[in-house]
């Protein structure tokens, strides 16, 4: 090809884009004429609000259009002296710490407001103040602990699994992989509404929450698909088998999500909003041990080695532990949905390696009715186990 056509193609390459900024420039420039209908509103979101001694902070951010100044400070709609760190002007996406001193009770409700100098008021409700979690050395070791007991050691038990499922002949052998399969479906399933729900009640409008789960969920999917391709391929000229292969993508799926449920349950630590009983612990115990036998199940044709099914539990396992650290210290809803998403859509991707097994196992159908009962059932004892949480 010449020069002269790659020149051409790079040209029509850039004209459009070219073309897009001259209109761009016209419209936030002199088209801003044309476009002055109405009244633009100001928005701001309280993303954070913290109680700390004798005080409370808000993490208040610019989400609206134009610029916003925030004039009035109030707490259970009576308004109070505040202090707003760097200044009370938001420039747009631009963030502030709001400091109300304010003789806060614990456990009690609180409805934080702030109005802006065109008097809009804007407000966010706390079911129970709680202190905020300091770092220190005990509390590190308590929610460490916790994502232990959640995410380490219910995956271990079901591991234990293994011995059982190694000893079944073809036809249950199926029937439990499709079970994985069921149990992997209701994780995935349940991931999105999670993230869902966390978009719906603490991130602004303007993340786009419903828009920005589908499009982590179908990218983590897609890259997740292209490396599980590949390291299933690897497997067949290396020492890796192919369903060790599969579990380790179930592992890293599964860690995934554990690591946003890790995000979810500290900062609910950390905000007061669970009281962590032993009922609690136990329906967590439940629910996760499911997990320790999807990973077990593909793993069953395989030579039995204590130490890999360890470190696969330790991988789907430990990230629950750094979940809840960041959580109870430094809560990020965006983060949180994001990282539930990633592992709704890795999840997905390992369905789809699982069922492409099955397929291989069963004479490439998927029509037999122990496939479909095992896919079934798994979404059942799931959903079961789901309701002790």
């Amino acid at each position: 090809m010449s020069k002269v056509s790659n020149y051409k193609i790079a040209l029509s390459a850039i004209v459009p884009l070219i073309l897009l900024a001259i209109v761009i420039a016209f419209l936030m420039g002199p088209g801003t004429n044309f476009l002055e209908f109405g009244i633009v509103l100001p928005e701001i979101h309280l993303e954070q609000i913290d109680f700390v001694d004798g005080e409370i902070q808000v993490i208040v951010r610019n989400t609206g259009p134009i610029d916003v100044n925030i004039a009035v400070a109030d707490v259970n709609d009576r308004i109070q002296p505040a202090a707003i760190e760097p200044d009370n002007h938001l420039s747009k996406f631009e963030t502030a710490l709001v400091r109300i001193p304010y003789d806060w009770n614990e456990g009690q409700p609180y409805s934080i407001g702030l109005t802006t100098d065109d008097g809009t008021r804007f407000e966010k409700s706390v079911d129970a103040a709680s202190l905020r979690l300091e770092v220190n050395t005990e509390l590190i070791g308590y929610l460490g602990l916790i994502g232990f007991l959640i995410g380490i050691v219910p995956i271990m038990i079901g591991l234990l699994w293994f011995s059982f499922i190694q000893k079944l002949g073809s036809s249950k052998y199926r029937f439990f992989l499709a079970f994985t399969v069921g149990l992997l479906l209701f994780l995935a399933f349940d991931a999105i509404e999670e993230a869902s729900e966390i978009s719906q009640s603490h991130l602004s409008d303007i993340f786009n929450g419903q828009l920005l789960i589908a499009t982590v969920v179908i990218l983590s999917f897609l890259i997740l698909f292209s490396i599980g391709n590949s390291l299933v391929k690897k497997s067949q000229f290396s020492k890796i088998s192919k369903p060790l292969a599969i579990s380790l993508m179930i592992a890293v799926g599964i860690g995934f999500h554990n690591f946003g449920e890790g995000l979810a349950v500290g900062a609910a630590i950390a905000l007061g909003q669970v009281a962590l009983s032993t009922f609690l612990i136990v329906g967590f115990a439940i629910h996760n041990t499911t997990e320790g036998f999807a990973i077990a199940a593909p793993m069953a044709r395989t030579k039995a080695m204590i130490l890999r099914l360890v470190g696969l539990g330790l991988v789907a396992g430990t990230p629950a532990i750094f979940g809840t650290w960041i959580g109870g210290f430094s809560y990020s809803p965006f983060s949180t949905v994001v990282f539930l998403s990633i592992g709704a859509g890795a999840i997905f991707q390992v369905v789809v390696s699982i069922i492409q097994y099955i397929r291989e196992e069963n004479e490439n159908t998927l029509s037999n009715t122990s496939i479909i009962l095992g896919i079934g059932l798994g979404l059942v004892v799931m959903y079961l186990t789901s309701i002790f949480i």
